[in-house]
């Protein structure tokens, strides 16, 4: 059964029961990426890492390395 037959057969039920419809399939999914987005940033300051700009700052050093200075 997909996700469309299964919310029709349950918004029937509700329906025919008086109970309040069941949200739509893809509703709440914006408000769960940014739950999750504010979850990892949490852990990351329990951690003792910065919570914001982490992925950009791995790609800079990734990109642009610093140059070590040779001792000779």
């Amino acid at each position: 059964m997909s996700i469309t037959q299964q919310y029709v057969l349950d918004t029937y039920r509700a329906r025919r029961n008086g109970e309040p419809l069941p949200p739509a399939p893809g509703a709440h999914d914006w408000q769960v990426v940014r739950e999750l987005r504010d979850h990892r940033q949490f852990r990351a300051v329990l951690a003792g890492r910065p919570a914001h700009g982490r992925i950009r700052r791995a790609l800079s050093r990734l990109l642009h390395p610093r140059r070590r200075p040779t001792t000779g």
